[in-house]
């Protein structure tokens, strides 16, 4: 059996992970799991997979968890606890579906113990791609994408064939505003950008493709992936969600990963890569399907995506800053303290105060996403 520990399991992905987990009981086994502050679903999971170990954010929960529990199991808690699951021994795989750069630190731990990861956390690639790439190649660790567009990339590029790349295609929904205008995009509420039409995700990760930041994000996690010029990556809206990405070949030839939108399927291949098991999950159906349709982004009325292409573009630590301004932005609006249109805003502000370290650490790192905070919140005073 397989050994996995699930960073995020209270999450959107971390639950689909262990419907996964539901489907092959006699394939892969639960040692860990982390969440945030969601300490009744994880006692559920305790009892039900009984893991040997479990973390939570703070020692209050991590209390009161205990108290729902009678299971035999090691709490952990805080960022600390999620750098203690990634240090365990025989393990097989670690799903990184924590939200923001909470992720980082674990990942980093993974790759340096040599555990398989699974990464569903693309603030960590953002945040720190060349870190993180390096630590990979240097213990020879394996990085498996989670995001169904970067698994569609991962399952479509061929090894031999890498150098024939011309592009990599991201295909995005465009999301619940793709047709909104200026005016109704300026009067948009946490609750309608919450309403995506094919996903269903966390709030935060919503809230990024209803923007369309989100893609942006992808450009760049791609970027390092799979080591592809700026240049040659490309994004195109497809509503219907049904290409999850594409990768388009010198000769002309285009390879596309397809399915239904569901992220069990991306989740599963993480698991049983290079293998493909037959699941219970929902089959394509073209006969229903009927159309596919594709347009060009329009990023004067999704300003984010540009600003997130020009981060990529300009390298560095500005990635890491426009990360971490995007993630505490988003954080206001849904309290309904900012507008949709001020996430762009605000994020352009602090991007333009900050002086960009090609040269740097993961302290650096850790030390500019907190310089980008205080600044966001300096920036919304100001507005």
């Amino acid at each position: 059996m397989k050994k996995i520990i699930v960073l995020g399991s209270t999450g959107s992905i971390g639950r689909q992970a262990l419907q996964v987990v539901d489907e092959f009981p006699d394939k892969f086994k639960i040692v860990g799991l982390a969440a945030g502050s969601n300490v009744q679903l994880l006692a559920e999971q305790i009892k039900k997979y009984q893991p040997q170990y479990v973390s939570i954010s703070s020692k209050k929960d991590a209390v009161f968890l205990q108290s729902l529990i009678k299971d035999k199991v090691k709490v952990f808690t805080g960022e600390e606890g999620l750098v203690n699951l990634a240090q365990i021994k025989d393990i097989d795989l670690i799903l990184i579906a924590v939200s923001g750069i909470n992720g980082l630190l674990p990942t980093l731990t993974a790759l340096e113990n040599n555990i398989t990861v699974a990464l569903a956390n693309k603030e960590t690639i953002v945040t720190a791609g060349s870190l993180v790439m390096e630590k990979a190649k240097q213990y020879g660790t394996t990085i498996i994408p989670v995001d169904s567009e970067h698994s569609a990339l991962f399952q479509c590029l061929e090894k031999e064939n890498i150098i024939a790349v011309e592009k990599l295609i991201l295909t995005a929904s465009g999301g619940p505003f793709l047709n909104a205008t200026w005016e109704e995009l300026s009067n948009v509420s946490p609750q309608m950008a919450l309403s995506h039409p094919n996903w269903k995700m966390g709030a935060k990760i919503t809230v990024d493709c209803a923007s369309l930041i989100n893609k942006g994000l992808e450009v760049i996690e791609a970027h390092w992936l799979f080591g592809m010029p700026y240049k040659q990556i490309e994004i195109v809206i497809h509503p219907e969600s049904i290409i999850h990405s594409l990768v388009q070949y010198k000769d002309g030839a285009i390879l596309a990963q397809l399915g239904c939108p569901d992220m069990r399927v991306p989740i599963q291949y993480a698991f049983t890569y290079p293998k493909r098991l037959t699941n219970s999950f929902p089959r394509l159906n073209f006969y229903e399907l009927g159309k596919m349709s594709f347009q060009k982004p329009d990023v004067s009325r999704f300003p984010g995506l540009l600003l997130a292409l020009e981060a990529g573009k300009i390298g560095g630590t500005m990635t890491t800053v426009f990360n971490a301004a995007n993630e505490v932005a988003v954080g206001f609006f849904l309290q309904g303290c900012i507008k949709f249109m001020e996430i762009p805003q605000i994020i352009e502000r602090v991007m333009n105060e900050h002086q960009v370290v090609t040269d740097f650490q993961v302290e650096d790192i850790l030390e500019i996403d907190h310089w980008a905070r205080l600044k966001v919140k300096e920036a919304i005073v100001n507005l």
